[in-house]
């Protein structure tokens, strides 16, 4: 037999160990995040005094696809129509925390006599905040539902699309090139670029495709289609020059936006589970102890920097983002750490060779070490706040609870500015659509075309192939909104809204014509006069076409409806949804879901006998039952397991629900082994209890515990047996019930029950002549003394 290959080796060895230290931290209440970080440290081979992992090339890939898998998990739970809703505040604090957080990496690394690439990159390293190991802390503290939880989860997502941005800049710095603001502004362009795309086209492709097929998918193939649209989109990310993990963020962002959400969320955990067990196991193996010692110092100096930093600088960036000083604080808290992005920058200088070998083992100490202190930060949070309070004036509380620079203004919007802000979004979709059109048809299709015709049939044909395809994009570029409420209210609001209203048709107009005049240019050699002529007479054929006219409204229905399906769902399978939800973000009360487990006490319950309001204060607004959701549930509904509660309170009154409802469990059989179910036949004895008694009357369910399957017929047919059916002598019946209760069954069936022996001797007595007998008064027997069978 061939011998196993390391890889097998080092995954036995990592799932044992991960396995009994989680065991352990569970024993003592601990996350699960550090128990797999200890079990990583403990098989690394720099632990000399156990078994050690062969190859650990191969447990960081499959280490990358935990990372993958768990980001793409985030945003199948947290997609980016959350993150909109947010409006600013997640921007606001994200720009705050990164670059306070950079400015003091840069300063601590002065203070220690480093070069300067290794302080700015050190910056940078200390500004990125781990989203996979925040939020596997917020699932193992059951934190996940609590609003900072969200705000935090945004945060984190903005600072990885910059940090994107980060490394184009500490590339161009490394290089030494200047630094200068086109670069930068290109790098954020091709990030907003590539995610509308994805998100316009995944929006309206990925839902259609489950809906076409939803009769042909179960939960294997669901599962299988999941996992292939995420690693495609992993892949298509690092093409063009993102990380994989940001690809299946999107991925995941898209999906939570269909029906079979919730679905692929409970598919996909346990392979999450799984890489994402991998992932922080490989973590743990990169401690080195003799980095630890050589560079203590250090260490716990930038482990104390990113765990104060993060205190102050993340509360005050949370707090002018509108957060209360309460929420800021468990946000800022929450985020003193620092992850995967930290090792990819340390990674980028390494390979560009501007920084010490020394930075990368060192900042995967302080990773590890601020890893684990993650759970304890978060927890802090909350006592921190309660004694700050304690020691602070009412006054002083109210002022920062107050200041913030982005709460949601309750005035509404001007026609104008919410008119501009439409036409912007149109215009900026449409023209990303139109583009990534133009990209493909001459990457894919002009060269194919070329070869098969003339060059200038091949020209031609590819061209208007071109434009036949983006002509509903640009019609709707240039007409969508031309007949809108807040169009027609300007234009009679007063005559001097007239022109800057045409100036808005003109200047989409011009648009749509100059994507016409760049395909005619690439593709042809005609004056730029005839050209124009061309793009305008186009243009305005498109604009005038009824056919194209239908066909964009006819697209946008289906993109609003594959965006807005879960809302669809609802209305369709349930009650409206209630009008309060999702607008109580900027209050302290706000909704969050809760799954209730198989095991629940409450399950079969209804709401009335669980008096969820006396005993926690909340209110369940909603009951999502498979493809079922009950609005605004009486109290005469019953609970089922598997049921999601979406439940409305702050978030103490949440956190001692979530608690109560996974807590309140039936207890686990410890016999459950010896508690099988086994089938015996059973033959009706004359003597036995059983004889001559029907079916209610042997008891057989109510006393032993077993039931009747049937009763043999033939060699093979069973009858089924009604109540009154009366035992006979040889009856065979079929019964099935636990062991034990067989055996009951099997005795009584052999022996005579007392009642019956009393029987049989009343009638000997009484033929005797002997008429005053009772067998529970025994001094009324005629010979007390002697045998009465004598």
């Amino acid at each position: 037999m061939s011998e196993l290959p390391h890889l097998i080796k080092d995954l036995a060895l990592i799932l044992v160990v991960a396995g009994i230290v989680t065991i352990i931290f569970k024993r003592l209440k601990q996350p699960l995040v550090l128990g797999y970080v200890v079990a990583g440290f403990l098989v690394s081979p720099n632990m000399p005094y156990t078994m050690s992992v062969v190859d650990i090339a191969d447990i960081h890939t499959w280490a990358d696809i935990g990372v993958m898998f768990l980001l793409f998990s985030l945003g199948l739970d947290f997609s980016f129509k959350k993150i909109l809703k947010m409006g600013s505040s997640p921007i606001i604090a994200t720009c705050a925390i990164v670059f306070c957080m950079m400015a003091l990496g840069i300063t601590v690394g002065h203070a220690f006599g480093w070069g300067r690439m290794d302080c700015i990159f050190l910056g940078g390293m200390l500004a990125m905040s781990s989203t996979t190991i925040i939020y596997k802390a917020f699932d193992d503290l059951g934190l996940r539902q609590q609003r900072f939880a969200g705000m935090v989860m945004s945060v984190l997502i903005l600072e990885d699309m910059l940090a994107i941005v980060m490394m184009v800049m500490l590339s161009a710095l490394a290089s030494g090139a200047n630094l200068d603001g086109g670069q930068m502004l290109g790098s954020v362009v091709r990030i907003g670029f590539f995610l509308v795309l994805w998100f316009v086209v995944g929006i309206f492709a990925i839902p259609w495709l489950l809906r076409s097929s939803r009769k042909l998918i179960n939960s294997e193939t669901l599962l299988i289609i999941s996992l292939g649209l995420c690693c495609a989109m992993a892949v298509v990310s690092t093409q063009v020059g993102f990380s994989s993990a940001f690809g299946a963020f999107v991925m995941g962002s898209i999906l939570a936006e269909t029906i079979e959400a919730e679905k692929i969320i409970k598919l996909v955990e346990p392979v999450k589970n799984l890489f994402g067990a991998i992932f922080f196991v490989s973590v743990g193996m990169l401690v080195d102890p003799k980095i630890l010692v050589e560079y203590s110092v250090p260490i716990l100096v930038l482990v104390m920097t990113i765990l104060v930093g993060q205190a102050l600088f993340g509360t005050f960036g949370f707090l002018i983002s509108g957060q209360s000083l309460k929420s800021a604080m468990q946000c800022g808290f929450s985020m003193a750490q620092i992850g995967e992005f930290s090792f990819i920058i340390a990674s980028l200088g390494l390979s560009l060779g501007v920084i010490g070998n020394f930075l990368y083992p060192v900042v995967v100490a302080v990773s590890v070490i601020t890893t684990f202190l993650t759970p304890y930060m978060i927890r802090l949070s909350t006592p921190t706040y309660n004694k700050l309070e304690k020691h602070l004036s009412k006054d002083i509380i109210h002022i920062l609870n107050d200041f913030a620079i982005s709460r949601p203004s309750s005035a509404p919007q001007g026609n104008w500015r919410k008119l501009l802000i439409q036409l912007f979004r149109i215009t900026l979709v449409y023209s990303i659509l139109s583009v990534a059109v133009i990209t493909l048809m001459f990457t894919f299709a002009l060269i194919p075309l070329r070869q098969i015709l003339p060059h200038w049939w091949a020209n031609a044909t590819c061209g208007l192939m071109t434009i036949a395809m983006i002509a509903p994009f640009l019609r709707a570029m240039v007409m969508k909104k031309n007949h809108s409420e807040e169009f027609k209210a300007l234009w009679q609001e007063n005559w001097m809204n007239h022109a800057p209203l045409i100036v808005t048709i003109i200047v989409r107009f011009m648009i749509a014509m100059a994507f016409i005049f760049y395909i005619c240019n690439y593709l042809t050699r005609f004056t730029h006069a005839l050209m124009i002529v061309i793009a305008v007479t186009m243009v305005t054929l498109m604009v005038l076409s009824r056919r194209l006219k239908r066909r964009s409204i006819e697209m946008e229905r289906m993109f609003i409806r594959n965006l807005r399906s879960k809302d669809i769902e609802a209305q369709v399978y349930g009650h409206k949804r209630p009008l309060y939800e999702g607008h109580l973000l900027d209050r302290d009360i706000h909704i969050s879901d809760f799954d209730v487990p198989e095991d629940s006490r409450w399950a079969g319950k209804t709401l009335a006998d669980m008096k969820l309001r006396g005993r926690f204060g909340v209110n369940v607004s909603s009951i999502l039952r498979g493809t079922q959701r009950i609005n605004i549930p009486n109290g005469d509904n019953l609970i089922f397991p598997g049921d999601k509660l979406q439940v409305i309170g702050d978030d103490d009154q949440l956190t001692a629900f979530g608690k109560a409802l996974r807590s309140d469990l039936h207890p686990e059989d410890p016999d459950i082994e010896k508690r099988e179910m086994k089938l015996r036949q059973l033959v009706i004895c004359r003597d036995g209890q059983f004889f001559g008694k029907t079916l209610s009357e042997s008891g057989i369910r109510d006393e032993y515990n077993c039931m009747v399957v049937g009763m043999e017929e033939g060699e093979e047919a069973l009858s089924q047996l009604t109540p009154d059916h009366k035992f006979a002598d040889e009856d065979t019946i079929w019964v099935v019930g636990e062991k034990e209760d067989l055996e009951r069954l099997q005795k009584a069936n052999r022996i005579k029950p007392k009642s019956v022996i009393k029987t049989t001797l009343f009638e000997v007595f009484k033929y005797l002549g002997i008429k005053d007998i009772a067998y529970n008064q025994p001094k009324s027997l005629p010979y007390p003394t002697e045998n009465p069978w004598a």
